[in-house]
């Protein structure tokens, strides 16, 4: 194996069960030592693959202030300590560290850590080197259907230029509608895998009873309703990738299932005899705060380090709203060719209203209203949005006898409540006929001041 391993641990007990551990495993321990000076001294004569790390030692200097220096020697280095509370994993981010354990631990578990810190190790250095090509090369280009050029924006796109064609697991982070699914396709169309198409799974929409047969697949009578076999997504997606979104909704048995293929590159379908080798690469993404998770024991800290390769942050719109314009435009197009009518065009008023509204639902939410504005709003102009806590955008007063666009939505309304007779939902009721959800016609009924009048009836 010839990995060379340095202990930096002030417990003699805990430094020599660690010793004995790795010796056993087949590692080279080149060192064993209790403080930061000792440390310091053995860096500079030789150059181990590895340090495992007690965060707070009790020399003058800590654990943490040698992690900065092994960061800066590009050596990876794995924390050990007694307690995992968020004040200690945050001392511990800082530095970058390539894992965690905590006292007192396991020899799986440690054995584990050393796997992974390796595997980052080498993934991080081959990015880096991808790094050094493309500050080179030229700017990195938009990609298709991801809209903006602002900053923030254009960070992303680089990091997706540079991690696309590795195999390197991603980890896409970011609030809920800020387009992390959008990223993780363009990952998959500009790597070499492309050519298969990539496996989607949302992991917070499916029961927990079926996840499993979903993701591993099972054998026909592997339990009760299994009538034939089932291929599972992660061998459906052999040769290509798979997208597991919403990583942080996984049950925890489920995720030392995942730990595993990520590790030996194996699933077991359920009910099977064998293991199944499979060829993947993860993309995973989640809205979760992952680091709060393993705190909390929801989310395991060898999983969150392993996917944690190469993480990708999605700005929340209200940080890129350069971007806002263009991705109205863009939105408009497809929701007036998908209704054939006319692409309409917005004030510049109406647009302000945008660019002042923090759209906490991101994208999404967006999108979402801008299809609503363009089912209710006739004729060729947007003259307001309907934002939740801003007032209507005001605008110049109108000729006589011309009609303001909420006297023509609200006529039009309530011209098709009365061919309803009054009936707001289900079949044959107005939401129907005007082909929008329910809940939005009784939210612009209530904007309008509409009710339900008898002679609807």
């Amino acid at each position: 194996m010839n990995k060379k391993i340095l202990i930096v641990e002030d417990e003699f007990v805990a430094a020599n069960s660690l010793r004995i551990i790795l010796e056993s495993a087949g590692y080279v321990v080149s060192g064993l030592v209790d403080s930061y000076e000792q440390a310091v001294l053995f860096l500079q004569k030789d150059t181990p693959n590895l340090v495992l790390l007690d965060i707070f030692l009790t020399s003058p200097r800590t654990g943490i202030d040698l992690g900065r220096l092994l960061k800066e020697m590009n050596i990876a280095f794995i924390y050990l300590s007694a307690n995992s509370n968020m004040e200690t994993l945050q001392l511990a981010k800082v530095t970058e560290p390539y894992g965690f354990l905590v006292k007192p631990f396991r020899e799986k578990d440690i054995l584990i850590a050393i796997d992974i810190a390796y595997y980052l190790h080498e993934q991080k250095q081959a990015i880096r080197a991808r790094e050094t090509v493309l500050a080179t090369s030229e700017d990195p280009a938009p990609f298709p259907g991801i809209i903006g050029n602002s900053p923030e924006l254009l960070k992303v796109f680089h990091l997706v230029k540079v991690v696309a064609p590795t195999d390197t697991s991603v980890l896409i982070l970011g609030e809920s509608g800020t387009g992390k699914e959008g990223i993780a396709e363009s990952i998959h169309a500009s790597s070499s895998r492309k050519s298969k198409p990539l496996i989607k799974v949302n992991c917070g929409a499916l029961p927990a009873t079926l996840i499993e047969s979903e993701l591993f697949g099972h054998e026909r009578g592997a339990f009760t309703g299994a009538n034939e076999q089932r291929i599972g997504k992660f061998e459906q997606a052999n040769k290509s990738t798979i997208f597991l979104d919403e990583i942080g909704d996984m049950p925890i048995d489920l995720q030392v299932k995942l730990l595993r293929v990520l590790q030996e590159k194996e699933i077991d379908r359920v009910g099977g005899k064998g293991s199944i080798r499979v060829d993947i690469r993860i993309i995973a993404a989640t809205n979760r705060d992952l680091e709060k998770e393993v705190m909390e024991g929801r989310f395991r800290m060898d999983l969150y380090y392993r996917l944690n390769v190469f993480p990708i942050l999605m700005p929340p719109l209200r940080e890129r709203k350069k971007d806002i314009p263009g991705l109205v435009a863009f939105f408009l197009e497809r929701f007036c060719r998908r209704n054939n009518c006319p692409v309409k065009k917005v004030t510049p008023a109406a647009m302000d209203s945008l660019l002042l509204y923090p759209w906490p639902g991101n994208i999404r939410e967006l999108q979402y209203l801008l299809e609503r504005t363009v089912l209710l709003t006739p004729g060729y102009m947007i003259t307001e949005f309907q934002l939740p806590g801003i007032a209507a955008v005001s605008v110049p007063a109108l000729p006589a006898g011309v009609k303001t666009i909420r006297q023509v939505e609200a006529e039009h309304i309530r011209s098709v409540l009365q061919l309803c007779k009054g009936k707001v939902y289900g079949q044959g009721g107005a939401a129907e006929m005007l082909q929008i959800p329910y809940t939005t016609l009784v939210s612009r009924m209530k904007k309008l001041g509409i009710k339900i009048e008898k002679n609807y009836r």
